[in-house]
């Protein structure tokens, strides 16, 4: 937790008064937002825009203002974690099952800050399992076709019931075991029909903050 808390405190310097904020989703984003909430009782004035329904519900509990995707014209900072970083920065997201909304929020920002602790450090992304949102029509026949991509995907479950994404979407959680380039597997996930959107966000974190549990932290850009 020390190094998840290093981490997301040094994102927090990098947000100033008057910015459109992008609030991530996760066990890392959750220390982000209440290091924000404690900026903005001392009197910072931030907009956020939250990346899924846990996140927005969490961060207007802790009195940070709020406001939809649409009603902004950019975003200055989005802040979020990751489930692995490789060294190239690229990153496997979507553990929390927010992949699609935190990449339009990240694609959408002028500057996207990823905050892990040191375990989520890979030199080749791939041993976590790789989220990929597929609409429900179909869904077993677009899985058939990524497994020809090369993985085993499994259809991630909420108890006995699958999984909803909060768009109405489910989950397969890829197991690709190594990905030597995201670029390319990324770009064959996106031509299966069915396929919505994947968890792999190429080339697009702009700094990579890692905690440690010392509390010593390490930028990446």
């Amino acid at each position: 937790m020390i190094a998840k808390q290093a981490a997301a405190q040094k994102a927090i310097e990098y947000i100033k008064d008057g910015m459109t904020v992008g609030l991530g989703t996760g066990s890392t984003a959750f220390w982000v937002i209440q290091y924000l909430a404690q900026e903005i009782k001392n009197g910072m004035k931030v907009t956020a825009v939250a990346t899924s329904k846990e996140t927005e519900k969490l961060a207007a509990e802790c009195g940070i203002p709020i406001t939809e995707m649409d009603a902004v014209d950019h975003i200055d900072i989005d802040v979020d974690g990751a489930d692995e970083v490789d060294v190239r920065l690229n990153l496997v997201k979507g553990g929390g099952g927010a992949l699609l909304r935190e990449k339009i929020v990240a694609f959408n920002s002028h500057g996207f800050i990823v905050v892990v602790d040191e375990s989520k450090m890979v030199d080749s992304l791939g041993k976590f399992p790789l989220p990929v949102e597929v609409i429900p029509f179909g869904w077993e026949h677009t899985a058939r076709h990524l497994a020809s991509l090369g993985c085993t995907s499994m259809q991630r479950k909420s108890g006995a019931a699958p999984y909803i994404t909060d768009n109405g979407n489910y989950i397969l959680d890829c197991h690709f075991n190594s990905i030597p380039d995201p670029a390319y597997l990324q770009a064959k996930i996106n031509a299966v029909p069915g396929v919505v959107e994947s968890g792999l966000f190429v080339k697009m974190a702009t700094r990579i903050i890692v905690g440690y549990n010392d509390g010593k932290v390490e930028e990446y850009f």
